[in-house]
C-alpha cells in the first residue's frame, strides 16, 4: 500500500479498528477513510453500496463486527449470526464490485472446532463442529472467510483473512455483560479494589490456559500482511504462548494493585482446558508479536482509568 492510497478501515472506533488506525498513522499513511456507525450503517446494504460507489477505496480492512463474551453469544445467537453476515457480505461484495485492490477480513480463533488439536493449526479450520456457545458468531465469521477465499479463487480478488487469538487493549469493551476475559476481569477487580472487597471470585479452578494478543500487535500484523502477503490461505496471528487463568489473575492483581484473596469457585465450569494458536507460519514469514502480557495489561489499565473511571 502506498502512503497516499485510500484505505477504508471498517469499525475504526472499536478495539482492533482503532489500533489499525494508530498503526497506519504511525507509518505515515495519510488517506484513511473512516465512518462511524451513525455515518454508515454497515447492515444497510444500499448505504454500503452507495458508500463504495462514491468513495472508491483502494484498500479495505474489515474490523467491524458484532462481538461479545460468552453470555452475550449464548443469549443472542441469531443476532450475532444475522448482523455479522450482513456487515461482512455488504462490505466484501461491495469491495468486489468496486474492484478494491486488496481486502483484509478478520476471523477469530474461537471459530476453530471445539476440541481441535492444541495449539490450533490453520488446517483445523472447518474440521469439526463449532462450539455451541457461539455458533451464530462462528458460522458468520466462517462464511466471511470462505467468501473471501472463493472470491480470490474465482475472480482473482486479493481478499485475504487472518485468524487472531484473544485480543485485548485500549477501546476494549468493559461492560460486564459483553466483555471478554481480560476486560471483564479488569473491570471486576478494579471495582473490588475500590469497594475494599477482601475476596475476588473467579469461575472454575484457574487451570485452563488461554493465549492473549495486544491490540497494537494485531494491528501491526494486519498492516504487515496487507503489504507482504498475497496468498488466499488465511494465517493465525498470536503470541504462540499461553497462560493459565490463575496466572492471569495474579498479573492482574499486580497491575491493579488489588490486595484481596483470589477465590476459585470450582463448582463453576472450567471450559476448554486449553485454547491457543500455532503461529509458526507467521513466524516463518517474518512477523512476531512484540508486547508481552504484563506491559500490555498495564497500558490497557491506564486507558481504562482514563476513559471508564
Amino acid at each position: 500500500m502506498e502512503k497516499n492510497e485510500s484505505i477504508y478501515i471498517a469499525g475504526h472506533t472499536g478495539m482492533v479498528g482503532s489500533a489499525v488506525v494508530r498503526e497506519l498513522k504511525r507509518l505515515g499513511y495519510t488517506n484513511l477513510i473512516l465512518r462511524t456507525r451513525a455515518e454508515l450503517d454497515l447492515i444497510n446494504q444500499a448505504a454500503v453500496i452507495d458508500f463504495f460507489t462514491k468513495e472508491k477505496p483502494e484498500y479495505v480492512i474489515l474490523a467491524a463486527a458484532k462481538v461479545g463474551g460468552i453470555a452475550a453469544n449464548m443469549t443472542a445467537q441469531a443476532d450475532f449470526l444475522f448482523e455479522n453476515m450482513q456487515i461482512q457480505d455488504n462490505v466484501v461484495w461491495s469491495a468486489h464490485l468496486n474492484k478494491v485492490k486488496k481486502l483484509m477480513f478478520l476471523g477469530s480463533s474461537c471459530i476453530y472446532p471445539r476440541g481441535c488439536t492444541q495449539p490450533a493449526k490453520e488446517e483445523s479450520f472447518l474440521d469439526g463442529k463449532p462450539d455451541p456457545v457461539n455458533t451464530g458468531y462462528t458460522m458468520a465469521k466462517t462464511s466471511g472467510m470462505v467468501l473471501c477465499a472463493e472470491l480470490y479463487a474465482q475472480y482473482g480478488d486479493r481478499f485475504i483473512s487472518c485468524m487472531p487469538t484473544n485480543v485485548y487493549g485500549p477501546h476494549d469493551n468493559f461492560d460486564p455483560k459483553l466483555s471478554h476475559v481480560i476486560s471483564g476481569m479488569m473491570h471486576r477487580m478494579h471495582t473490588a479494589k475500590m469497594n475494599g472487597e477482601k475476596e475476588f471470585v473467579i469461575w472454575g479452578s484457574g487451570a485452563p490456559r488461554r493465549e492473549f494478543l495486544f491490540s497494537d500487535d494485531l494491528a501491526q500484523a494486519i498492516v504487515w500482511l496487507m503489504n507482504n502477503y498475497e496468498e488466499k490461505e488465511f494465517l493465525n496471528i498470536g503470541t504462540g504462548t499461553d497462560i493459565s487463568i490463575k496466572e492471569l489473575a495474579l498479573l492482574m492483581k499486580k497491575v491493579i494493585g488489588y490486595e484481596g484473596d483470589l477465590i476459585f469457585d470450582t463448582t463453576k465450569p472450567d471450559g476448554a482446558p486449553r485454547k491457543s494458536l500455532d503461529v509458526s507460519k507467521m513466524i516463518a514469514l517474518g512477523w512476531k508479536y512484540s508486547t508481552e502480557l504484563l506491559p500490555g495489561l498495564q497500558r490497557t489499565y491506564e486507558w481504562y482509568l482514563e476513559n471508564h473511571v
